[in-house]
C-alpha cells in the first residue's frame, strides 16, 4: 500500500494501518499464501482513513470464510468468539477453569472462601497433589478494555487475605499456593509490572510472551463453541445454561445440543464444524 492510512482501534486510538499485522493475523488463522494475498488486496482497496479496526476485520473474515477456509475463518475470529462468553462472564469462569483441566487440576468455580478478615467469592478454584490456586477471571466483552493496575492492587489484596489460611478442597487441607489473574483481553504496562514485583500470575489475550492464552488455546484445542459460525443466539444461551462452553464437548457429548432444544440436520452441522476445529 502506497499511501498513508489511519485506522481507529477499538480504545479510540488512531494509529497507522500496517499490512503485515493483517497479514500475520490471518497467517496465524491457517489462511493459504494466495488468499492471504486476496484478501489483502481486497481490503486495502476498501480501507478509508478513521475505518474502526472492527471492521476491518469484519471484511477479512468474511473473505476468509468466503474462500472455502472455513477452520481459519473460525480461527481468526478466536478473540471475538471469547468476547462473546458473556454477558455476566460465568461462562468466562468456566473457560478458564478448562486451562486448569488442562494442566492436571481438579477445579470448582464460583466459590466463597474465608480469609483472614472476611469471606471472598473466587471465580476458579483449582487444586491438584499438594497445590492449590486461586483465580480471578476477569472478563471484559470489549476488546479495548484491558485490566488496569487498579484491578490488579485489589486481586493482589485479596489473594493476600486468603495466604495462610486452610481450606479443604479434594478431601485435605490445603494452603493457597499462587494467585492468578486471568483475563480475555490484555493488561496495562502498569498492571504488568505491579503483577511481576508482588508475585501476581497473569495471563491475558498475549501475555505473557509464552503461555498467553491465545497459545493455552491452540496447545489444548480449548475452543469455545462461541467460535462457531453454525449455533445461534438462542442455542449458544441454552448451552451456556447447561454450563457448555468448548467445541469439543459438543463433539463428544452431543447430547448437550439435544438439551438445549438443537437436533437433526442442524445439531449434524454443529458438531462437524466443531470437530473440524478441534481436528477430533
Amino acid at each position: 500500500m502506497n499511501r498513508l492510512i489511519y485506522v481507529t482501534k477499538s480504545n479510540g486510538n488512531r494509529e497507522l494501518f500496517e499490512e503485515t499485522k493483517l497479514i500475520e493475523s490471518l497467517r496465524a488463522a491457517g489462511g493459504s499464501k494466495e488468499a492471504i494475498e486476496e484478501i489483502v488486496d481486497k481490503v486495502e482497496g476498501e480501507i478509508q482513513d478513521g475505518m474502526h479496526t472492527s471492521l476491518i476485520y469484519t471484511r477479512a473474515f468474511d473473505l476468509l470464510r468466503s474462500s472455502n477456509l472455513h477452520h481459519a475463518a473460525a480461527r481468526y475470529s478466536l478473540r471475538r468468539a471469547l468476547a462473546d462468553l458473556g454477558p455476566n462472564g460465568y461462562p468466562f469462569e468456566k473457560f478458564v477453569a478448562e486451562i486448569f483441566k488442562a494442566w492436571g487440576y481438579e477445579t470448582a468455580t464460583d466459590m466463597t472462601v474465608l480469609g483472614h478478615c472476611v469471606g471472598h467469592e473466587v471465580d476458579v478454584v483449582a487444586w491438584k497433589e499438594d497445590r492449590l490456586d486461586m483465580v480471578e477471571a476477569k472478563f471484559h466483552n470489549e476488546f479495548g478494555l484491558k485490566s488496569d493496575l487498579k484491578v490488579a492492587l485489589y486481586v493482589k489484596a485479596r489473594f493476600e487475605d486468603l495466604t495462610g489460611q486452610k481450606f479443604a478442597f479434594g478431601g485435605r487441607e490445603r494452603t493457597l499456593s499462587k494467585g492468578w489473574l486471568i483475563t480475555n483481553t490484555k493488561f496495562t504496562n502498569e498492571a504488568i509490572k505491579y503483577a511481576q514485583c508482588s508475585g501476581l500470575h497473569l495471563i491475558g489475550w498475549n501475555y505473557p510472551h509464552s503461555g498467553n492464552l491465545h497459545q493455552l488455546i491452540e496447545e489444548f484445542s480449548l475452543y469455545p463453541f462461541t467460535i462457531l459460525a453454525s449455533v445461534d443466539g438462542q442455542t449458544r444461551r441454552n448451552l451456556f445454561d447447561n454450563g457448555v462452553v468448548l467445541c469439543r464437548d459438543l463433539v463428544k457429548y452431543p447430547g448437550y445440543l439435544e438439551d438445549a432444544g438443537v437436533r437433526g440436520v442442524k445439531a449434524d452441522k454443529i458438531v462437524n464444524e466443531a470437530r473440524m476445529m478441534c481436528k477430533i
